[in-house]
């Protein structure tokens, strides 16, 4: 239980998809200019990792990785399907996302418009490929692991958009100078947020 929640603590604040990696800043920009969306999106976002991450490792672990396949018999211990990781990754990931929209139009078709292309632009967010990526390249010991690591993601990606949204609608009211207005002042906030992140370092899990 130990090692699961340091791995979310670890993924929410150490290893910040935004903030550490820099990754999923196309919706993390365009859709944080207020926090009724930013909300959404991001709750969205936690849903589509906390579900392919575990997906995909059970995919690794079980169709695709060399010898994933001996579980059918001895013949197919010499199979290795990893040249598939990609596509096979993106097309769960693109049909979770799909899963999201249907769910959130026909329960919140406001929340759906005010997200727009974004909610489907979810399935090509690099952040979600990341947390697949990164689910495979540290070689998690079990699913709970992967689960907890693509929860964690899905809420440091949550706290990320919803913290320069909070900001975004508060310096509206603030004397910005016009050459920074808008999308300047935002990468300014976004790299001291970044700064503050990296202090998370020091914690030891």
């Amino acid at each position: 239980m130990e090692e699961l929640v340091s791995i979310f603590v670890r993924s929410v604040f150490i290893d910040n998809m935004v903030f550490a990696y820099f990754l999923g800043m196309c919706s993390y920009l365009a859709v944080s200019r207020t926090v009724n969306t930013s909300v959404g999106l991001g709750a969205a976002v936690i849903f589509v990792l906390g579900i392919t991450v575990p997906f995909n490792y059970l995919l690794e672990s079980f169709v695709l990785g060399r010898g994933a396949l001996s579980w059918l018999g001895p013949q197919f211990a010499s199979v290795d399907l990893s040249f598939l990781t990609f596509i096979m990754f993106i097309a769960i990931i693109a049909a979770m996302v799909q899963l999201v929209e249907m769910i959130v139009e026909k329960f919140s078709p406001t929340l759906h418009s005010a997200l727009g292309i974004f909610l489907p632009l979810i399935a090509v967010n690099c952040a979600i490929l990341g947390g697949s990526l990164f689910m495979q390249e540290r070689n998690f010991a079990n699913i709970a692991e992967a689960t907890s690591f693509g929860l964690g993601s899905g809420v440091g990606f949550f706290l990320a958009i919803v913290g320069i949204a909070a900001i975004r609608e508060k310096i509206r009211y603030s004397q910005v100078p016009a050459p920074l207005r808008g999308l300047g002042i935002t990468f300014i906030i976004t790299g001291l947020m970044g700064i503050a992140f990296m202090s998370f370092m020091g914690i030891e899990l």
